[in-house]
């Protein structure tokens, strides 16, 4: 399918576009043309997916949503958003929405009414409710919210009436937007019956629909990827395990991943499978920012390409922004403007490089993970498919190193030079990535 060939760029739209922290519901702001001024260079960079954050009107960050109908009037209009798609699309990129399905916002009209009509609301059976307790915001009754969040309410998804608003406004954005898939917020939280009611209606419009989940831990989770039901999940075993083998020097720790996820063993939980793969997102430290070695940002973004997984680079750090979570996290979704797009021309080099290799090579889309090589500071793995072979070496230290990974010649595709795969010698702090001849 074309998620699994393609290569996504994560954009936040309130944060790229330098919206206000808080909506005043006032005038509509018009701010989605500083995405469409990135359209040709993120086709240059060789993405072929967008996918982006929370962008329906809401109180402060998003993930509150007071309207799945309307765009956020701090971003622009339905119609402007419209223009964005297809212009998107003209260019050859997909668009995938941020769906926030489990909770809403404290405005959205039907808890409103709840707060006005108390148990006399239509929209009672809406949410989790008890009107023998309160609420941090005293409303008189209690309610459930997302994990001690109480400016988020919690929606009951086993509500037909809830079910059919959220199925009418997914088909809204696909008829209105014909946006290309979705990723389900906390999709942990969301029950696995959910995933088959969703899955139906979205293929009686697109069987090639995508949807990912966020999921925070794998081992439990493998029976919601397939066709029925989800796509992907977020990989973020191998996000996290990848910053900690390179900042501890122990790239055991993440071959450790690789192999456990999609090795060739039975119990390798998803093997044949692909998972949203990344480095950085708007939850977690900018790489730049977390990595302890910033001479192997390069390399990192080398195993997250060629690694199974479908890749995806956050705006703003293909230069190398950096951000770390103070700040209401809003240091992690600057404005364009904040982003300096000349800190490390290489990284944006070695980022379009890979990006082009990705989407030539069905190895890296569908072949298979096999561990070559292993020591703490460098290792080298294989991905394979009919037909083609992948090898890929990474030496994260400060000594040159030499690695027999294969037997025969390749052509290292980062350089177009020839190469003896018994004999890799790497250099300090780099990687290749190699096609056998």
């Amino acid at each position: 399918m074309w998620f699994d060939e393609a290569v996504f760029y994560q954009i936040y739209p309130l944060g790229l576009c330098g919206a206000e922290r808080e909506n005043d519901f006032g005038e509509v702001r018009h701010r989605l043309g500083k995405i469409e001024a990135e359209i040709p260079r993120l086709r240059e960079l060789g993405v072929t997916a967008v996918l982006f954050n929370p962008l329906f009107e809401s109180v402060k960050h998003g993930y509150d949503t007071v309207d799945f109908f309307t765009v956020d009037r701090r971003l622009g209009t339905n119609g402007e958003f419209k223009a964005l798609v297809e212009k998107l699309h003209a260019a050859g990129i997909r668009v995938v929405l941020d769906g926030v399905f489990n909770h809403v916002g404290r405005a959205f009209a039907p808890f409103q009414d709840v707060c006005k009509y108390r148990a006399g609301s239509k929209y009672c059976p809406w949410f989790e409710l008890n009107f023998g307790g309160n609420s941090r915001y005293n409303d008189g009754f209690w309610y459930a919210d997302w994990e001690g969040h109480a400016e988020l309410v919690k929606l009951r998804l086993d509500c037909a009436e809830v079910q059919e608003y959220l199925l009418n406004a997914v088909r809204f954005w696909m008829d209105e937007f014909k946006i290309d898939g979705l990723r389900l917020d906390v999709a942990y939280l969301l029950p696995s019956w959910f995933f088959d009611l969703l899955r139906r209606a979205v293929s009686e419009k697109r069987p090639d629909f995508y949807l990912m989940g966020e999921v925070v831990h794998l081992t439990n989770f493998g029976g919601n990827v397939h066709a029925g039901r989800l796509n992907a999940i977020t990989n973020y075993e191998c996000a996290k395990g990848l910053m900690s083998a390179f900042n501890s020097r122990n790239l055991f720790e993440i071959e450790h991943s690789l192999t456990r996820l999609f090795g060739e063993f039975p119990w390798s939980l998803y093997r044949g499978k692909n998972l949203f793969s990344f480095v950085d997102n708007h939850d977690i430290l900018r790489a730049a920012t977390a990595l302890k070695e910033k001479r192997n940002l390069r390399n990192l973004y080398t195993v997250l390409f060629t690694m199974p997984g479908e890749p995806c680079v956050y705006y703003g750090s293909e230069y190398g922004a950096e951000g770390d979570k103070s700040d209401l996290d809003y240091k992690l979704r600057p404005s364009i403007e904040e982003i300096d797009r000349g800190k490390d021309p290489a990284l944006y080099a070695h980022i379009e490089a890979l990006a082009h290799i990705r989407t030539a090579s069905r190895a890296l889309a569908y072949g298979s993970y096999r561990k070559a090589t292993l020591r703490n500071t460098d290792f080298s793995f294989v991905r394979e498919i009919e037909g083609e072979k992948i090898v890929v070496a990474v030496n994260i230290s400060e000594a040159p190193c030499t690695i027999s990974a294969d037997t025969g010649k390749g052509v290292d595709l980062l350089t177009g030079s020839e190469v003896d795969l018994g004999n890799l010698s790497l250099a300090p702090f780099s990687s290749m990535v190699c096609r056998k001849q």
